[in-house]
């Protein structure tokens, strides 16, 4: 395989390459927001899955200095051209993100994994849930299935239900679910979001959700018309949230004290849009607890039955 045009030559080493990546990403003025949040990160990140070589755990320090075989700079040099050219996030290039520290495939039939939620998961949501109570958890658009799987490695005694209305995420979802051996745990439904949950002969009919949580899409319209190209390689109905991005969080808020068990929480993701912040604190008079993450991230709020 000849190299690409985007050059490379004289470089030899894994740390050539990263530094000659990340130079070529700033320069060509790229977006970071799906993983790394950073050009040298995600150079870092493209170099080793064309090396073949695992993202977790970290490379040891010796292997940064190792030269690479005229086929291995080749593949190197392509993959960090795609990333450039076609202005995708690096996880659609590698089939593959990182979400609370476990490993989703991912493709373009669904969100990048990418939350804050990843980080409050892990916690159990401490200290504003019970970890010991929640046996029953919903996660509404689940996409990818990331939010689910890591819901049912931090509450191991739970049952998942995993929804969306797009067949296509729900493959995907399936794949990751699969991928972590939690069949008999999670269940994938399809579903806009509780609409099929209930009535008729539903299986679901009746359930009530100790945890329901959710990134549904929220970006308001004119910020969706302004995103980055990674961004808009993404499928737009999981981003998109109407002129004040609460089309979808709109109808959660209302509907999900139906499907709450009596010491039921309610954790959304909303982003950092001010615009969406007002729009839903006017809308609701609500005593919205708005959660930190110590990794960063904001815009994620935390419901209890007892506040509707």
């Amino acid at each position: 395989m000849a190299e690409r045009p985007l050059g490379g030559k004289g470089l030899k080493t894994v740390a050539d390459f990263v530094r000659f990546g990340a130079s070529r990403f700033n320069e060509a003025g790229l977006c970071f927001a799906h993983g790394t949040d950073n050009a040298v990160d995600e150079a870092l990140a493209l170099v080793l899955h064309a090396l073949h070589l695992p993202a977790h755990p970290p490379l040891p320090a010796e292997l940064f200095h190792a030269r690479l075989t005229r086929p291995e700079r080749a593949e190197v040099v392509a993959l960090l051209h795609r990333r450039i050219e076609e202005g995708v996030p690096a996880a659609y290039l590698t089939g593959e993100a990182w979400f609370a520290g476990l490993r989703f495939e991912v493709d373009r039939r669904v969100l990048v994994p990418r939350s804050p939620l990843a980080e409050l998961i892990e916690e159990g949501f401490h200290p504003w849930l019970d970890g010991g109570r929640v046996r029953r958890i919903l996660d509404l658009g689940t996409g990818s299935g990331c939010i689910a799987v890591a819901c049912a490695h931090a509450f191991p005694d739970a049952r998942v239900d995993a929804v969306d209305s797009s067949p296509a995420a729900l493959d995907v979802a399936r794949r990751n679910v699969a991928l972590h051996g939690l069949e008999g745990r999670v269940q994938v439904l399809e579903s806009d979001l509780f609409e099929g949950l209930g009535g008729g002969p539903n299986r679901h009919a009746g359930t009530r959700y100790d945890l329901i949580v959710s990134n549904p899409p929220y970006v308001p319209d004119e910020e969706m018309a302004g995103l980055p190209p990674e961004f808009r390689a993404e499928p737009a109905p999981a981003l998109a949230g109407g002129r004040d991005g609460l089309d979808v969080v709109g109808r959660i808020v209302e509907e999900a004290p139906r499907w709450l068990a009596p010491e039921g929480t309610l954790v959304v993701e909303v982003g950092a849009s001010p615009v969406v912040r007002a729009a839903l604190e006017s809308r609701f008079d609500l005593p919205f607890v708005w959660l930190d993450a110590a990794r960063g991230g904001e815009g994620v709020f935390l419901l209890n039955q007892r506040d509707f």
